[in-house]
Protein backbone atom coordinates (compact mmCIF):
# COMPACT_ATOMS: atom_id res chain seq x y z
CA UNK A 1 0.00 0.00 0.00
CA UNK A 2 1.55 3.27 -1.13
CA UNK A 3 0.69 6.34 0.89
CA UNK A 4 0.78 9.96 -0.24
CA UNK A 5 1.28 13.01 1.93
CA UNK A 6 -1.88 15.06 2.39
CA UNK A 7 -1.15 18.79 2.58
CA UNK A 8 -2.92 22.09 3.04
CA UNK A 9 -2.67 25.10 0.69
CA UNK A 10 0.70 26.03 2.28
CA UNK A 11 2.18 22.58 1.56
CA UNK A 12 2.11 21.70 5.25
CA UNK A 13 1.51 18.03 5.97
CA UNK A 14 -1.93 17.34 7.45
CA UNK A 15 -1.87 13.54 7.21
CA UNK A 16 -1.32 10.59 4.89
CA UNK A 17 -3.66 8.47 2.81
CA UNK A 18 -3.45 5.45 0.53
CA UNK A 19 -2.66 6.78 -2.97
CA UNK A 20 -5.67 5.42 -4.84
CA UNK A 21 -8.03 6.56 -2.07
CA UNK A 22 -6.59 10.10 -2.27
CA UNK A 23 -7.40 10.10 -6.00
CA UNK A 24 -10.89 8.71 -5.40
CA UNK A 25 -11.64 11.41 -2.80
CA UNK A 26 -9.77 14.17 -4.65
CA UNK A 27 -7.70 15.04 -1.58
CA UNK A 28 -4.90 17.59 -1.93
CA UNK A 29 -1.56 15.80 -1.75
CA UNK A 30 2.12 16.49 -2.41
CA UNK A 31 3.56 15.47 -5.77
CA UNK A 32 6.44 16.26 -8.08
CA UNK A 33 7.06 16.47 -11.82
CA UNK A 34 10.62 16.09 -13.12
CA UNK A 35 11.56 17.56 -16.49
CA UNK A 36 14.82 16.33 -18.00
CA UNK A 37 16.71 18.34 -20.60
CA UNK A 38 19.74 17.29 -22.64
CA UNK A 39 22.56 19.39 -24.12
CA UNK A 40 20.58 19.82 -27.34
CA UNK A 41 17.82 21.61 -25.37
CA UNK A 42 15.51 18.65 -25.94
CA UNK A 43 13.04 17.41 -23.36
CA UNK A 44 12.80 13.76 -22.39
CA UNK A 45 9.18 12.60 -22.51
CA UNK A 46 7.82 9.28 -21.37
CA UNK A 47 4.68 7.48 -22.42
CA UNK A 48 3.02 6.11 -19.31
CA UNK A 49 2.48 2.35 -19.09
CA UNK A 50 -0.84 1.10 -20.44
CA UNK A 51 -1.87 -0.52 -17.16
CA UNK A 52 -1.61 2.64 -15.00
CA UNK A 53 -4.86 3.30 -13.15
CA UNK A 54 -5.05 6.81 -14.58
CA UNK A 55 -3.59 8.60 -17.60
CA UNK A 56 -2.43 5.25 -18.99
CA UNK A 57 -0.64 5.40 -22.33
CA UNK A 58 -0.41 9.20 -22.30
CA UNK A 59 2.78 11.17 -22.95
CA UNK A 60 4.15 13.25 -20.12
CA UNK A 61 7.31 14.71 -18.63
CA UNK A 62 10.22 12.43 -17.74
CA UNK A 63 8.92 11.43 -14.30
CA UNK A 64 6.06 12.33 -12.02
CA UNK A 65 5.21 10.79 -8.69
CA UNK A 66 4.72 11.38 -4.97
CA UNK A 67 7.18 11.45 -2.09
CA UNK A 68 6.47 8.89 0.60
CA UNK A 69 5.96 10.06 4.20
CA UNK A 70 9.16 11.54 5.69
CA UNK A 71 10.85 11.82 2.27
CA UNK A 72 11.85 15.20 0.85
CA UNK A 73 10.97 16.19 -2.71
CA UNK A 74 14.51 16.11 -4.13
CA UNK A 75 15.29 12.66 -2.72
CA UNK A 76 11.94 11.33 -3.95
CA UNK A 77 12.53 12.75 -7.43
CA UNK A 78 16.02 11.26 -7.70
CA UNK A 79 14.70 7.89 -6.45
CA UNK A 80 11.75 7.78 -8.89
CA UNK A 81 13.82 8.87 -11.92
CA UNK A 82 16.10 5.90 -11.17
CA UNK A 83 13.16 3.50 -10.61
CA UNK A 84 11.20 4.54 -13.72
CA UNK A 85 13.93 5.46 -16.20
CA UNK A 86 17.10 3.83 -14.89
CA UNK A 87 18.76 7.26 -14.88
CA UNK A 88 21.04 8.34 -12.05
CA UNK A 89 20.66 12.08 -11.66
CA UNK A 90 22.49 13.58 -8.72
CA UNK A 91 20.76 16.95 -8.65
CA UNK A 92 17.30 18.21 -9.39
CA UNK A 93 16.49 21.91 -9.27
CA UNK A 94 13.16 22.94 -7.81
CA UNK A 95 11.78 25.54 -10.25
CA UNK A 96 8.38 26.25 -8.73
CA UNK A 97 5.32 24.58 -7.26
CA UNK A 98 1.64 25.01 -8.04
CA UNK A 99 -1.69 23.51 -7.16
CA UNK A 100 -4.18 22.03 -9.59
CA UNK A 101 -7.30 19.91 -9.55
CA UNK A 102 -8.45 17.88 -12.55
CA UNK A 103 -11.04 15.20 -13.16
CA UNK A 104 -9.55 12.06 -14.68
CA UNK A 105 -11.01 8.89 -16.14
CA UNK A 106 -12.40 6.19 -13.83
CA UNK A 107 -14.07 8.85 -11.62
CA UNK A 108 -10.70 9.85 -10.18
CA UNK A 109 -9.55 13.35 -9.29
CA UNK A 110 -5.97 14.55 -9.40
CA UNK A 111 -5.64 17.26 -6.73
CA UNK A 112 -1.99 18.00 -6.24
CA UNK A 113 0.43 20.52 -4.89
CA UNK A 114 3.00 19.73 -7.56
CA UNK A 115 6.69 20.59 -7.21
CA UNK A 116 8.24 21.07 -10.65
CA UNK A 117 11.90 20.08 -10.90
CA UNK A 118 14.50 20.27 -13.64
CA UNK A 119 17.35 17.82 -14.23
CA UNK A 120 19.96 17.31 -16.93
CA UNK A 121 20.81 14.07 -18.72
CA UNK A 122 22.17 13.19 -22.17
CA UNK A 123 21.89 9.44 -22.47
CA UNK A 124 19.20 6.92 -23.22
CA UNK A 125 17.11 5.72 -20.30
CA UNK A 126 16.74 2.07 -19.35
CA UNK A 127 12.97 2.13 -18.81
CA UNK A 128 11.05 0.13 -16.25
CA UNK A 129 8.26 -1.37 -18.37
CA UNK A 130 5.97 -1.51 -15.32
CA UNK A 131 6.00 2.31 -15.38
CA UNK A 132 6.85 3.39 -18.93
CA UNK A 133 5.79 2.22 -22.42
CA UNK A 134 8.12 4.41 -24.46
CA UNK A 135 10.36 7.46 -24.32
CA UNK A 136 11.95 10.00 -26.64
CA UNK A 137 13.77 13.32 -26.58
CA UNK A 138 11.81 16.07 -28.36
CA UNK A 139 12.52 19.69 -29.18
CA UNK A 140 10.16 22.29 -27.77
CA UNK A 141 8.82 22.98 -31.30
CA UNK A 142 8.07 19.27 -31.79
CA UNK A 143 6.26 19.07 -28.45
CA UNK A 144 4.17 22.16 -29.16
CA UNK A 145 3.21 20.78 -32.56
CA UNK A 146 2.22 17.41 -31.06
CA UNK A 147 0.18 19.15 -28.36
CA UNK A 148 -1.58 21.25 -30.99
CA UNK A 149 -2.42 18.24 -33.17
CA UNK A 150 -3.17 15.68 -30.44
CA UNK A 151 -3.70 17.24 -26.98
CA UNK A 152 -5.61 14.15 -25.87
CA UNK A 153 -2.36 12.16 -26.01
CA UNK A 154 -0.80 14.11 -23.09
CA UNK A 155 -1.36 14.14 -19.34
CA UNK A 156 -3.31 17.00 -17.84
CA UNK A 157 -0.42 18.13 -15.62
CA UNK A 158 2.04 18.19 -18.53
CA UNK A 159 -0.26 20.53 -20.46
CA UNK A 160 -0.49 22.82 -17.40
CA UNK A 161 3.25 22.90 -16.67
CA UNK A 162 4.73 23.22 -20.17
CA UNK A 163 3.83 26.90 -20.73
CA UNK A 164 5.40 27.75 -17.35
CA UNK A 165 8.74 26.09 -18.10
CA UNK A 166 9.23 26.29 -21.84
CA UNK A 167 11.72 29.17 -21.51
CA UNK A 168 14.14 26.76 -19.79
CA UNK A 169 14.27 24.74 -23.01
CA UNK A 170 14.75 27.70 -25.32
CA UNK A 171 17.61 29.53 -23.57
Amino acid sequence: MTEVILVNEKDEQVGTMEKLQAHIEGRLHRAFSVFIMNDKKQMLLQQRANHKYHSAGLWSNACCSHPVPDENIQDAAIRRVKEELGICVTTVTNIFSFQYKANLENNLTEHELDHVLLAHYNGAPLINEEEVNDWKYFSLAEIKNMLHLHPEQFTVWFKLILPKIEHYFSL
